[in-house]
């Protein structure tokens, strides 16, 4: 059994790009990774951002490289990109995980927050897919993940430019899904429910909205960082080879409700 599960979730020899891994899900699922085997490379908006990631991942023996990105500007996704081949020779697994969110009502939306947030959470998502994808089709394989989001389902409540960029994640995973899954990558997404982390903070000191969110989870609670490991292990593992343009709920059972 455990030659088994080793055999299906194990990532040995696998090189694994996580980007906005400074912290809370980006944090938690590259230490995921590197706990199943892989080479981390961490994604923070400056190296010296993922310094907390780092020390976690030098406790566990976990190999690693740290990077600085800003996700809004395409040759810096290059770079990561051009690093990782000439460290490691190779891109097995690619985490899009970075994002932002700005908040206002829709009719006092500016026009720069919404490009700010589309150009990191949508255009820069593209772009790491792409650039990544082009070493995945020479090699043959690779896994793809991006994060997207409940409001990958629905609108939510002043941030419309965060839904608009989360709504079009799920559309790029299961575009890429189709060009790519015959050349064996596979390009899926996990959509966290209403996790515990920077972006939620404002709802969450928001005592109704808090309130409201966490009456409707049918788990009693909102959800912890690590919960995400198990599921960014599985669609970076053979055990997903024939999962191809999927959007997982990790959301406590927000959407059954």
């Amino acid at each position: 059994m455990q030659e088994y599960l080793i055999k299906q979730f194990g990532l040995n020899g696998k090189v694994a790009i996580v980007t906005g891994a400074s912290r809370g899900l980006g944090q938690a699922m590259a230490i995921a990774l590197g706990e199943a085997g892989a080479t981390i490379v961490a994604v923070g908006s400056k190296p010296e951002s993922v310094t907390k990631t780092v020390s976690l991942l030098q406790e566990k023996g976990i190999d690693y490289l740290a990077l600085g990105c800003d996700q809004s500007d395409g040759e810096q996704i290059k770079a990561v990109i051009a690093a990782t081949i000439e460290k490691f020779g190779r891109i097995d697994i690619l985490v899009n995980n970075a994002g932002t969110i700005k908040r206002a009502p829709a009719h006092e939306f500016s026009d720069e927050d919404w490009n700010d947030v589309i150009n990191v959470n949508l255009n820069g998502v593209f772009k790491f897919c792409r650039e990544a994808g082009k070493h995945m089709l020479k090699q043959g394989s690779g896994k793809i993940i991006n994060i997207a989001s409940l409001l990958s389902f629905s609108g939510g409540i002043t941030v419309p430019a965060y839904a608009a960029s989360k709504g079009g994640v799920a559309q790029i995973t299961k575009a890429l899904a189709n060009e790519w899954a015959s050349s064996g990558i596979q390009v899926n997404a996990i959509a966290p429910g209403y996790f515990a982390t920077d972006n939620t903070e404002n709802l969450r000191n928001d005592a109704e909205r808090y309130a409201s969110i966490s009456a409707r989870i049918p788990a009693g609670e909102w959800g912890k960082p690590e919960d995400l490991a198990g599921a960014t292990v599985f669609l970076s593992s053979p055990a997903s080879n024939y999962m191809n343009g999927h959007v997982m709920l990790v959301d406590g059972g927000w959407m059954a409700r």
